[in-house]
């Protein structure tokens, strides 16, 4: 569903991504884990279709987002570590929204079940975004997703600034949405998370894929270990 080859991206004097090569396959979830400058969100962007490579290409779904780009983004939904919603209106009425931008409309019955596939609480459905935690807004992101038909969903830190709870919840729902053949590429500086959920472990530093392998292969000490001795290589 997702693919990079020898993807290379420069921003000037400086190399973001280094001939990365990088497959995620229908029901996967891809843990894609690095410092800050790693090349994590480059890779999402170059996916997204916001960046063009230098080097090298990416496909969804066998699509290049550089040259069908409605065509490649019709297959992703993106949520970025704060998901942008409407904070004057309520969740019901961003996902009526953000369906209807995507070529979707939907009863209120339909996204009353969305919004709960997605685990937010009823009684937040009505009231204004502006008020909801940053884990309610990645639930309506999720219910965005679902409405759309993604394919592939991507997100950057997706479990910053939540609390273990809310983590372990979001965790669940990545879980279940994968079951359902989604293709997830998850950017994250979270070992432990990435260990529980994800089918499969990538480690990046200086735009290289520099490991990867599946988490069940290791323990959370064994992970953290290898982690710290690709960060100071």
């Amino acid at each position: 569903m997702l693919r990079a080859r020898l993807l290379h991206k420069r921003f000037g004097g400086h190399i973001a991504l280094r001939a990365l090569d990088l497959t995620v396959e229908p029901g996967e979830i891809y843990a894609l884990l690095g410092p800050n400058g790693a090349g994590k969100t480059t890779t999402i962007q170059c996916f997204l279709g916001f960046l063009a490579p230098d080097g090298g290409h990416v496909t969804v779904d066998g699509l290049d987002p550089q040259v069908d780009p409605r065509g490649a983004r019709a297959r992703l939904a993106y949520i970025p570590e704060q998901v942008n919603l409407y904070g004057h209106f309520t969740g019901d009425e961003n996902l009526d929204y953000f369906a209807e931008l995507g070529g979707h409309r939907y009863s209120r019955k339909e996204r009353t079940a969305l919004l709960e596939e997605a685990g937010l609480q009823a009684v937040a459905f009505d009231q204004r975004v502006s008020g909801y935690s940053k884990g309610m807004r990645q639930k309506v992101g999720i219910a965005i997703a679902l409405a759309k038909q993604a394919r592939a969903l991507l997100l950057d830190e997706p479990t910053s600034g939540l609390d273990p709870s809310a983590s372990h919840e979001f965790s669940q729902l990545l879980g279940r949405i994968s079951q359902d053949g989604v293709a997830v590429l998850m950017a994250t500086h979270d070992l432990f998370r990435a260990r529980e959920i994800a089918t499969r472990v990538g480690i990046m530093r200086a735009g290289q894929l520099r490991r990867e392998f599946a988490p069940n292969e290791l323990s959370a000490a064994n992970l953290e270990q290898i982690y710290l001795e690709e960060m100071v290589k």
